[in-house]
């Protein structure tokens, strides 16, 4: 199924779910790339212990937190810091993933056994237990935190990317072009890598949101964002240390808000795509 087949995008239309997660992802999108528009703000200086833990108010739509910083500010710019996060990080899953499952499924032979030792290395650990793991080495920072979910992410598509070329290789048309002198790299990259696209933009699609909580539970743990840049796990760690989260649950509420519709969109949007892209999935 190709991306740009109308079909698709007319199924992706009818399909509830898809519309929904796209306007919620594009909403949160341009909430995040706006934030410094609508409203610039220093993290290091914009803070008033005068005005700490108030409720939501007209002058703090969302209240404040316990430095006195308007928790709206804090939760765009936490939001765009959660984004970047994840899609640095699922960007690295998958360019690696993608290349080490390409050459796992054509080439197959030691490489394939090599790879394959890798993926179960990595799958043999929980999640969130390797990211940890990788950012105590590292030391807390968004760096680590981007490459410790990215490593997270990699054996998912090494082993998505390897059973569609191996499904793809033994196929006719591949069979053809083979016959008709063309190189293994015009092969991957010409005809089996375009043909594996849409699975792996699904997969890809869904990750955001596995992203976006792992890297708000890194957060959380104090191994993400450190201060004083905002971050939607950072900002939960916070009320939850300072004793200030049942007293006043507003500096809870909305980072959780918005780690939840993160997730939401991304998972229904994922959920699309898939419909639209593989319609036998849906049956």
């Amino acid at each position: 199924m190709k991306l740009s087949d109308h079909k698709a995008c007319q199924r992706f239309w009818q399909s509830s779910s898809g519309k929904i997660g796209l306007g919620l992802a594009i909403a949160i999108l341009l909430v995040a790339l706006l934030a410094p528009i609508l409203n610039p703000y220093d993290p290091s200086t914009d803070r008033n212990y005068a005005a700490r833990l108030q409720p939501p108010s007209i002058q703090h739509w969302f209240g404040t937190d316990g430095l006195g910083r308007d928790l709206l500010d804090l939760v765009w710019y936490g939001l765009r810091t959660s984004l970047v996060i994840s899609l640095v990080s699922v960007g690295l899953g998958l360019l690696v993933g993608l290349l080490l499952g390409l050459v796992a499924g054509y080439f197959r032979g030691w490489l394939e056994t090599i790879i394959g030792w890798l993926t179960d290395i990595l799958l043999a650990f929980p999640s969130i237990l390797l990211a940890i793991a990788i950012v105590t080495v590292t030391g807390p920072s968004i760096k680590s935190v981007m490459i410790a979910v990215g490593v997270v992410q990699i054996p998912v598509f090494i082993r998505l990317t390897r059973s569609m070329v191996l499904s793809f290789r033994e196929q006719d048309f591949i069979q053809s072009v083979h016959v008709l002198g063309a190189t293994p790299g015009r092969i991957i990259f010409r005809h089996i890598l375009p043909a594996s696209l849409p699975p792996l933009v699904v997969q890809a699609t869904l990750d955001l949101g596995t992203a976006t909580l792992e890297a708000a539970g890194l957060g959380f743990l104090g191994l993400g964002a450190q201060p004083p840049t905002p971050e939607l796990g950072t900002m939960l760690s916070d009320a939850f240390k300072g004793g200030y989260s049942l007293s006043s649950p507003w500096t809870i509420l909305f980072p959780g808000l918005l780690i939840t519709l993160t997730v939401l969109a991304f998972n229904l949007l994922g959920d699309g795509l898939r419909d639209a892209l593989d319609p036998r999935s849906s049956l």
